[in-house]
């Protein structure tokens, strides 16, 4: 049986790189919501329309296409033909993506499109909503969670590499306030699923909490 595997958390727990880990393992699709959300915040500023401009981000996106093409080191990501790949972990995307993210059409449409790549199972998809709402009936949820201070260490080590040079103190008031947006927007907010495994990365290397998932994915198909 091929399985729907959700992972949740809040930004820096380590979603994506362990879900790419895990995706690749099982010889899953992986599917990077967060990129799309990114994504759709690209094409905003790049159509220069309000973050919280509903109706517009609504048309916006209905003619839009956001895909992923499989690369290495890491799947690329298209916005309209254009490779958004590093573009979309900018600190403009980064500080703008919980308001689009938290428009009403924004998440219908993109919701939409996530299922539609799930339906078939064989998936591993990441965000912050995917056990509550995208994928409630995932045969695995996970809710990864670590402490701020982690988190930020863990996005200033990624953005040294990218080139990007924002102080750490900096990180850390950018993540609390993700935190704080992402979990008290009205629609979908950042929340763990009554049926998720909370799995705490703080103390954790990358390969231990695969590890942890996949002896999870492993009780499952049994």
């Amino acid at each position: 049986m091929k399985l729907q595997i959700a992972i949740d958390g809040p930004a820096s727990a380590g979603k994506s790189t362990v879900a790419k880990l895990v995706a690749k393992k099982l010889g899953y699709i992986y599917c990077d919501t967060g990129a799309m959300y990114r994504a759709a915040t690209f094409l905003a500023r790049k159509n220069q329309i309000a973050y919280d401009d509903d109706a517009a981000l609504k048309k916006l996106l209905s003619e839009a296409e956001i895909r992923f093409v499989p690369a290495e080191p890491e799947q690329k990501v298209f916005a309209n033909e254009v490779d958004v790949t590093k573009t979309i972990r900018t600190p403009e995307i980064t500080n703008n993506v919980s308001a689009v993210s938290a428009q009403p059409s924004v998440r219908e449409i993109l919701t939409k499109r996530q299922r539609e790549i799930a339906e078939a199972g064989g998936i591993v998809m990441d965000g912050r909503d995917i056990g509550t709402t995208v994928l409630p009936h995932a045969q695995v949820k996970i809710f990864l969670v670590a402490s701020v201070h982690e988190r930020a260490v863990r996005r200033f080590k990624e953005n040294q590499l990218k080139g990007i040079d924002t102080p750490l103190d900096v990180l850390e008031q950018e993540i609390e306030a993700r935190d704080y947006k992402d979990s008290h927007r009205k629609i979908s907010p950042l929340t763990q699923a009554k049926d998720a495994v909370l799995v705490d990365t703080t103390s954790l290397s990358i390969d231990e909490v695969v590890n942890k998932i996949m002896e999870i994915v492993e009780k499952v198909q049994k």
